[in-house]
């Protein structure tokens, strides 16, 4: 049995027990573990946040059952039920979006929310029994850290060859030259010298750190934790990177920088993925992956096909499967999955089902994928908390529609550049029809820069207030329906 074998079963029987646990505190109230993720900037924290801000505050959410029914009579923040998992900064995030009129900063590391909904069945039979009640335990985490999981099947020879191999690609290379160039003054069977991987190590970080700026937005980007290191920054954990070893290659020799590299990236998967595999992300019921579509189509056809392989390596990760007594028992499977193209209040409402058909597109494969396997999957277009409001405009004689919010400082558009405090009225262009043309084009017949598609960032909105003084619930696109099959079925 290999290692790998050896801690994989090890793995497994953690599960199981910590699974029986939780099944024998489920008996007396029920829990639904809801993950939710995203690559950079598709806005995890602030749907969390608008998520609890209008449970909380009795937001308008006309496609969630158990609130348009009346049958939500309650919500509350509770202890979480895991000690050792930061808390969600909920009210800190909530005062940036509400006071400050700014988002909330990105998710860094696994966090965790406890809300618990009292609710009234809709089935008569179960309404004698008493009202119901649910924990949803919300578990945040960067979606980066997803890409590493399919590390745990990979030696290091393998996980080199392929990282070199998107580094040398011709979108790549010039942003990898610096740590290509490094790469090449370095013989990998010379003796093991931890100044020479530290500078490997850091030139590949500082490539990393260029592929997921917003000029080219990609997104496969793994080791995930050396973009976000928090308390390993500068252990040797995430002092490695992937060296050029032949095909065909021998063993690394003792002593040598490769075995060196070799061992720092089995410490990567032993202390770094693997808690991470066992202590949150195997443990959840149910799935929502946010993806910043706009992003990418801002940065070109290289990043869309960056975003698609990235969302497919996602996918692979998960274990989808049809929720039954055993399963959640013995090995917990995620039997809901929902893929999320935000910040659709950036474009008129006529082009959302085109956001909508872009994002199938993308996670086209993952989809057969989870449904193969008896999960179900669905996909929308929303935006947790709508920035901008929709208008019309009349231009040359012609009536347009428009979008009116204010744009982030430093928003750019035409060659102006916005203070943070002006609102505008702008039209975003049009999603093309078929998703299948933004995806056709090589990167030298397409201008992210095209008036045709061009999406700003909005500043959160200015929230009303009722004649009695009360602030009204974040404002948003169809965050009721996500809430309707990610939970609707669990309060019924």
């Amino acid at each position: 049995m290999t290692l790998n074998s050896f801690n994989a079963l090890t793995d497994e029987a953690r599960l199981v027990l910590a699974n029986i646990t939780g099944a024998a505190s489920d008996l007396a109230v029920p829990s639904l573990r809801l993950g939710v993720t995203g690559l950079a900037r598709a806005g995890k924290t602030v749907f969390i946040t608008a998520l609890v801000h209008n449970l909380l505050h009795g937001g308008r959410l006309p496609v969630f059952g158990a609130a348009a029914g009346g049958r939500l009579s309650g919500a509350t923040l509770q202890p979480q039920p895991d000690d050792a998992v930061p808390r969600f900064e909920y009210e800190s995030h909530v005062a940036a979006l509400v006071h400050e009129r700014v988002w909330p900063q990105s998710t860094r590391q696994v966090s965790e929310l406890r809300l618990t909904l009292d609710f009234e069945s809709a089935h008569f039979f179960s309404r004698k029994f008493g009202r119901g009640k649910i924990h949803i335990d919300l578990i945040d985490y960067p979606g980066e850290w997803l890409l590493d999981l399919p590390l745990l099947a990979k030696e290091f020879r393998d996980f080199s060859a392929d990282a070199l191999q998107l580094a040398r690609a011709p979108n790549r290379s010039g942003l990898a030259a610096p740590y290509l160039e490094a790469l090449a003054e370095i013989d990998p069977e010379a003796p093991e010298n931890e100044q020479d991987a530290q500078t490997l190590a850091k030139a590949f970080k500082t490539y990393l750190a260029a592929c997921r700026s917003d000029a080219h937005a990609l997104s496969m980007l793994p080791p995930g934790r050396f973009l976000m290191p928090g308390d390993l920054d500068g252990s040797p954990a995430l002092t490695f990177a992937p060296l050029d070893i032949p095909a065909g290659a021998q063993p690394a020799r003792t002593g040598t920088l490769r075995a060196m590299m070799e061992r720092r990236f089995e410490s990567y998967k032993t202390h770094v993925i693997r808690p991470f595999f066992r202590d949150h992300f195997a443990r959840l019921d149910r799935q929502i992956v946010l993806v910043d579509v706009l992003h990418a189509i801002n940065a070109g056809p290289d990043a869309l096909k960056d975003l698609e392989i990235a969302l497919g390596e996602v996918l692979t990760s998960f274990r989808p499967g049809k929720r039954t007594w055993l399963s959640s028992v013995l090995t917990r499977r995620i039997d809901r999955i929902l893929f999320a193209a935000t910040k659709a209040d950036h474009l008129n409402r006529e082009d959302h089902d085109r956001l909508e058909a872009v994002l199938k597109h993308l996670v086209a494969g993952g989809i057969d994928y989870a449904e193969f396997r008896g999960a179900k999957v669905d996909v929308l277009a929303m935006a947790a908390v709508r920035a901008t409001r929709e208008a019309t405009v009349r231009h040359r004689g012609e009536d347009l529609p428009a979008i009116l919010g204010t744009p982030l400082p430093g928003e750019r558009v035409n060659g102006d550049e916005y203070d943070g405090h002006t609102e505008i009225a702008m039209f975003p262009g049009d999603l093309p029809a078929d998703p299948e043309s933004l995806f056709s084009k090589r990167a030298g017949e397409y201008d992210p820069g095209d008036k045709a598609l061009q999406f700003l960032r909005f500043r959160p909105p200015r929230l009303d207030t009722t004649a009695e003084g009360l602030t009204l619930s974040l404002p948003h696109i169809r965050l009721d329906r996500a809430l309707e099959f990610l939970m609707g079925d669990r309060l019924a």
